[in-house]
């Protein structure tokens, strides 16, 4: 079995109003020293044994579905977890 996390962030060239929001409710609130905020997902799968490249199949469930990759990067780390 393995446990994936995905990370999905928006491209760099893309504008991030909600980012943009959060940053200036932060400034507001005297945190003036938060420069930039970019937002994106997390997302946490748990994934039993497959019969394919496991790295193949995680990059087909991010390109299908979990990101837009029109404008988001992803990245994802994978742990193999043994069952005890």
């Amino acid at each position: 079995m393995y446990k994936v996390k995905v990370y999905v962030t928006l491209r760099e060239s893309v504008l991030d109003p909600q980012g943009t929001a959060v940053k200036q409710s932060l400034h507001s609130m005297a945190y003036r020293e938060v420069s930039d905020v970019r937002i994106g997902k997390y997302i946490e799968l748990s994934i039993k044994q497959v019969s394919e490249d496991i790295d193949q199949y995680i990059r087909n469930m991010c390109q299908k579905l979990l990101a837009n990759t029109v404008i988001e990067d992803y990245r994802y780390e994978i742990e193999e977890v043994v069952a005890q």
